[in-house]
């Protein structure tokens, strides 16, 4: 097994074809469909699915390509330090739709120079973020955890060798347009906002509501619609009036002064719940100077914008 191997191996399923892959790597398909078949020889194990569509994991090539995706990162990594000096240093963040880590994130790239420096934010889905750090595509993760998802993801993070590393405990606020009718109000309940759309980020998978995006995922809400970005999520909250639980934690450099937080009223049937923001990261080594940096930031971020919306 080698690294050129691997490293093709990674960029078909990147791809999702032979063809696009070829162009990427500046090869040709038989090249790498004959290495492909070698390694596949080798582990014992078929690695790729050849159907019309292109070239898809078979369930034992996907669990292959995430320990060889791990290795190759490593091996980068060393090379951008000790041999590829000319090549650009990467750091990347991978997070559910939070303002303040995007906020974080700029103040930390405004520290470094992007000439020598590549760079990545990425707003994503739960279990993304936990695969993305899981699998060094991301440095760093940042995410919550409830009484509500604590098991789901804590096991997650136990199998891809991830701590967790609170920053921030906060109840649930309900977040929305300043032209909201409810919009005036010093706290809202779950019946007062039945007549108006829950938003809620996209999660896939099977039991995606373990993984919500939301604190309190596991009410029910008979009006919901989902959303793929936050500048979506902002345009529903205006068209239709659409509303979503969250941290409270606002940037206002960032959001705008077009939406409110309001704390949200328990009841007896519906308890509110404690948000535990933080970040995850490889269990074993050490984050890198950037990373670091990037932690610092978000302390910085959290304290800021908690205070303006306590």
């Amino acid at each position: 097994m080698t690294l050129q191997q691997i490293n093709y191996a990674i960029t078909i399923s990147e791809c999702g074809s032979m063809n696009k892959a070829a162009e990427r790597l500046g090869t040709t398909q038989p090249t790498l469909t004959s290495a492909v078949r070698e390694l596949e020889k080798e582990i014992g194990t078929e690695i790729f699915l050849r159907t019309h569509k292109g070239a898809v994991p078979t369930a034992e090539g996907a669990e292959f390509l995430k320990s060889v995706s791990q290795l190759y990162r490593q091996y980068e990594l060393v090379c951008e330090k000790y041999i590829d000096r000319d090549m650009k240093r990467k750091f990347s963040v991978s997070t559910q739709h939070y303002s303040f880590a995007v906020s974080a994130f700029i103040e930390t790239v405004k520290q470094f120079d992007t000439l020598e420096f590549e760079f990545a934010i990425r707003e994503t889905e739960t279990l993304k973020i936990i695969a993305d750090v899981g699998e060094l595509r991301s440095e760093i993760g940042v995410l919550y955890i409830s009484n509500f998802n604590r098991k789901p993801i804590t096991k997650l993070l136990e199998e891809n060798e991830l701590v967790f590393n609170e920053l921030i405990k906060c109840p649930a606020y309900v977040y929305m347009w300043k032209g909201h009718p409810l919009a005036g109000k010093s706290s809202i309940g779950l019946a007062e906002l039945e007549p108006y759309p829950c938003l809620s980020f996209v999660q896939e998978g099977a039991n995606a509501y373990l993984f919500a995006e939301e604190i309190l995922s596991e009410n029910v809400y008979p009006r919901m619609i989902k959303a793929t970005d936050r500048a979506a999520m902002g345009e529903l909250m205006k068209g239709l009036n659409g509303y979503t639980l969250c941290s409270g934690i606002l940037c206002e450099e960032l959001n705008g002064s077009d939406y409110v937080v309001v704390p949200f009223r328990e009841d007896s049937d519906n308890r509110n719940s404690i948000m535990e923001i933080g970040y995850i990261r490889k269990k074993h080594g050490s984050l890198s100077e950037i990373g670091e940096r990037y932690v610092e930031e978000l302390v910085k971020s959290l304290e800021r914008n908690a205070e303006d919306h306590s």
